[in-house]
């Protein structure tokens, strides 16, 4: 038993924060080393050169120093000039260099040790930024146990299929996302949905990927695996993300290199105006843009694993900077804002027809259809025991409704657009309306109705809060919208749109200057997801909708959303604030260096020391381990 009370892993050793000696064990040797070498042969040329002057012990142990300290900013600076680049490096080995000709041989040693000790910072930043990615990717088992029969046999995970009976033993991780079969247990699905608490489930209960099984032993049948699983859509949006380069990291390497040009500029006309050489070095040296270059990349990489953390997962960085420059969500309701699963709440005939016979005939003609509330209804008819006749030329198209030959007769089943005939006065009904007309006779209407999810209304306030215009879409009713919209707050309610209308509405939004996310979940929301400037799609909806968006919410918890929006803004808040640094900190340095205020020394302490306080400002976006 774990220190928990439970089977398996206590959380202290599973998630277990960094301590000084894990960090000290990410350090490449040879980079400590080299640090500790060139640190202690600057002290040495230090005592050496005092008080007489630079004698030739301290020319000699200040070249070895430089020989074995330069090396790897060498060789990177080399890389940069091959790829036409001015960074950092190739600009600190110029100030290197430049301090040596002109004698300040135990500043080029100290300068070249605080670059050493900056780029081991630098390292261990962004691989924790990695790491806290990664980390997901290597949480679930690489051999799993599969039911053959009475029989249990161990195989990769890669080679369980759909349909494969996965047994989980007490602590272990779910590699798949099913249905349990056999077993009662207590999940922690904190990595997937957010939830922080353990979820019981029985056989009948969904399960997900990534998972973790506390208590009893669970037999799970297979939906989803690989890549399909909800664990293996947040593998394939880690890889993306850190592969992709956000269009403010390509601002932030173009900054980083004309801050350079300008230090040379201004070491130039340093030397013009005062034949101090140097002040013309501490000028080059003070000069630091890697606070914007090395911090922006490990902003994003962190914000991103912050989100999935929290139960949303970005594709990349320029969609991770999209969000958070997002001024307008778009919601469409059905399966958003509700939780899409409607049931009948009454059918209304006309003269001349019984509510049986409209349930029949439309329950008939949706048999096929897979649209929830076609299958609402054809399920009240199942409740009710009416007998139904099998359908012939099934046809549905998309917004409008569905056609179908019904023991001879044909009937329509679908919106007022759809079906004509519909009195007056339908409209006004609260609710979705699905009109049915038998032979174009119109037979009556049935009325359902659909449950707010409960994160909808904390959500949409939380989005009021942050200052987004939240606009709600359906191709519902007005009535029915108007329901749903003034029980969430929402004034912009847009109803009765069929799925070009949808589309036609992001664009309007878009050509009236507003940055828009859409955020959907089915297969009709697939267009317009892919319309706005960020798709966001719902974990529970369909797999087109989901692989149309830019960001996919796991837990279909829209308080998610909220905290993607808040992350994606905190990184954005992080950036501008390493930019507006990095330049007002390197031109006061500059101007510092450029009236002999600062010497090389001091300019290459500011240069180190702002370098490493932006990158450990990025840095405060990482994770903890086990946090959300």
């Amino acid at each position: 038993m774990s220190a928990t009370g439970q089977v398996g892993l206590p959380v202290e050793q599973e998630y277990a924060p960094e301590t000084v000696a894990s960090l000290w064990a990410r350090i490449e040797r040879a980079d400590l080393v080299r640090l500790g070498t060139v640190a202690l042969l600057a002290v040495v040329a230090a005592v050496s050169s005092w008080p007489a002057g630079a004698g030739w012990l301290t020319i000699v142990v200040a070249a070895a120093g430089l020989v074995i300290g330069c090396w790897p900013i060498l060789v990177e600076a080399m890389e940069d000039v091959r790829d036409r680049r001015m960074t950092m490096e190739l600009s600190m080995l110029i100030a290197i260099v430049a301090a040596g000709l002109i004698g300040e041989w135990v500043t080029a040693l100290v300068i070249t040790a605080f670059v050493l000790a900056a780029e081991i910072l630098e390292d261990l930043s962004m691989d924790r930024g990695r790491d806290a990615l990664t980390e997901l990717m290597s949480f679930l088992p690489s051999v799993v146990q599969v039911r053959d029969g009475d029989e249990l046999r161990s195989v990769e995970l890669h080679e369980v299929r759909v349909g494969d009976v996965v047994q989980v033993l007490p602590g272990g991780r779910i590699p798949v996302d099913g249905v349990v079969l056999e077993g009662s247990s207590s999940v922690d699905a904190s990595r997937i949905t957010g939830e922080p608490l353990p979820v019981d489930v029985s056989p009948g209960s969904a399960v997900f990927s990534g998972s973790v099984n506390q208590a009893g032993a669970v037999a799970v049948r297979a939906e989803q695996v690989g890549e399909a699983s909800s664990y293996g859509q947040i593998v394939a949006a880690v890889k993306a993300a850190q592969e992709s380069e956000a269009p403010v990291q390509r601002l932030a390497d173009r900054v980083a290199g004309y801050l350079v040009y300008v230090a040379l500029g201004g070491a130039a006309l340093t030397y013009l105006f005062t034949r101090d050489l140097t002040a013309t070095i501490s000028v080059v040296i003070v000069a630091g843009a890697c606070g914007v270059a090395a911090g922006t990349p490990l902003a994003v990489l962190a914000a991103i694993a912050r989100t999935a953390r929290s139960g949303a997962f970005i594709k990349d960085g320029t969609h991770l900077e999209q969000l958070a420059s997002v001024e307008t969500i778009v919601f469409d309701k059905t399966g958003t804002l509700t939780h899409g699963q409607p049931r009948v709440a009454s059918v209304r005939p006309v003269a001349g027809f019984t509510a049986d016979e409209v349930l029949a005939a439309a329950a008939a003609a949706e048999t096929w259809s897979e649209h929830p509330i076609g299958q609402a209804i054809t399920a009240r008819a199942g409740e009710l025991g009416v007998a139904l006749d099998k359908p012939v030329d099934f046809d549905y198209q998309p917004g409008l409704g569905v056609s179908a030959t019904v023991a001879g007769r044909r009937v329509l089943a679908g919106n007022a657009a759809f079906v004509a005939g519909a009195p007056a006065g339908a409209d006004a009904l609260s609710g979705t309306l699905v009109h049915v007309a038998v032979d174009d006779v119109y037979a009556g209407v049935i009325l359902l109705t659909d449950t707010v999810r409960d994160s909808a209304s904390a959500g949409v306030g939380d989005l009021h809060r942050l200052g987004l215009r939240v606009v709600m879409m359906t191709g519902d009713s007005a009535a029915a919208a108007q329901a749903v919209g003034a029980e969430l707050g929402i004034d912009d309610v847009r109803a009765g749109l069929l799925p070009v209308d949808k589309v036609a509405l992001v664009r309007e939004l878009r050509a009236a200057g507003h940055t828009v996310a859409m955020v959907g979940d089915g297969i009709n929301d697939a267009p317009a997801l892919a319309q706005a400037h960020v798709g966001i799609a719902m974990g529970s909806g369909t797999h087109v909708a989901r692989e149309s968006a830019d960001v996919v919410l796991i837990s279909s918890d829209l308080a998610d959303l909220t905290e993607a929006v808040r992350t994606a803004r905190r990184g954005r808040r992080i950036v501008m604030a390493n930019f507006v640094g990095t330049i007002g900190v390197d031109l006061a340095g500059m101007a510092l260096a450029a009236f002999g205020v600062i010497g090389p020394l001091v300019a290459a302490i500011i240069h180190v020391g702002s370098e490493s306080a932006f990158i450990l400002n990025s840095a405060r976006l990482i994770p903890r381990p086990g946090r959300r």
